[in-house]
């Protein structure tokens, strides 16, 4: 359960956390910056999980890290018993319906056969809101495929921010994180529990694809991969992307009024596609610049 926990972030990069799989493996991906006379902001696509090996924290990645005096990343994670408490603060069905009694004859023979695929009993999250039960489906592939956070973006970028002594802040908290998931609507968390398991056969080669856009520095690319994911349910890409990205590219704007560099590091499918962090910068009359590396 406490891994489960902290995993949870990782869904809010954009419905599924990325992956690498080959080892010692060039990464080029894609960073921007937005700037005026005083204030340099690099903003760089992380992928939350990810195996050992790929190469991606060097060339011009590690170069704008180490020109910012701040790290700014979505969520400073919680100690791990505090994160475990605050999910189940969350996740747990305070009207104490079941959750195989909120699920039609179909979707529910679909669930009972991904919890069975999943090496876990048809009842487990009974106790449990739907939206738990999907991100849990969503990320224990990742532990059966040795995918770990200690080796995502954040992780790595957080451990050397520390080792400079470079201030870190979070764009939002747990709290705010999970409380996205527990306030969608049930008929909404139901659809997401259903295009999730009727996803789960294609889910490593789909991922495999992302992370390779995302090596090659092709947010165009993972626009339209993710995307694919998301026709189903397009109100959750709303609040999971859309609302989060309006009011990060406002922070931006806000942010340049200080001077300094940071280095903004958030999913990498909040910088990909249309409504991106980019796109609603434009909106509000600020310049985000490609960097070339």
């Amino acid at each position: 359960m406490k891994k489960i926990a902290a995993a949870l972030s990782c869904l809010l990069s954009g419905i599924a956390p990325l992956h690498a799989q080959a080892p010692e493996t060039d990464a080029d991906p894609a960073l921007w910056v937005v700037k005026d006379a005083d204030t340099t902001i690099y903003l760089f696509g992380t992928v939350h999980v990810l195996k050992p090996g790929l190469s991606w924290f060097d060339e011009g990645v590690k170069s704008a890290f180490d020109a910012s005096d701040e790290l700014v990343i979505e969520m400073i994670e919680p100690e791990p018993a505090a994160m475990q408490q605050l999910v189940m603060s969350k996740a747990i069905d305070p009207s104490g319906k079941t959750l195989s009694s909120k699920l039609d004859e179909g979707l529910r023979a679909r669930y009972e056969k991904a919890m069975t695929d999943a090496g876990l009993p048809g009842q487990a999250f009974d106790p449990f809101e739907p939206w738990f039960a999907t991100v849990t489906l969503s990320v224990l592939p990742l532990q059966k495929l040795g995918y770990k956070s200690e080796s995502g973006a954040e992780k790595i970028l957080s451990t050397a921010a520390k080792q400079a002594g470079k201030r870190i802040e979070g764009l939002e908290t747990a709290e705010q994180q999970l409380g996205y998931f527990d306030a969608m609507p049930e008929p909404l968390q139901l659809r997401y529990l259903a295009a999730v398991i009727d996803e789960l056969p294609e889910y490593q080669p789909k991922l495999e694809m992302m992370i390779a856009s995302w090596a090659k520095g092709d947010p165009d690319a993972l626009a339209e991969q993710m995307n694919e994911g998301m026709e189903k349910t397009p109100e959750l890409a709303a609040i999971l992307l859309d609302q989060r990205n309006a009011r990060w590219a406002e922070w931006i704007k806000a942010r340049l009024d200080t001077p300094g560099t940071v280095f903004v590091a958030v999913g990498a499918g909040h910088l990909a596609g249309k409504g991106s962090v980019q796109d609603k910068l434009d909106a509000l009359k600020v310049a985000s610049v490609r960097v070339t590396y």
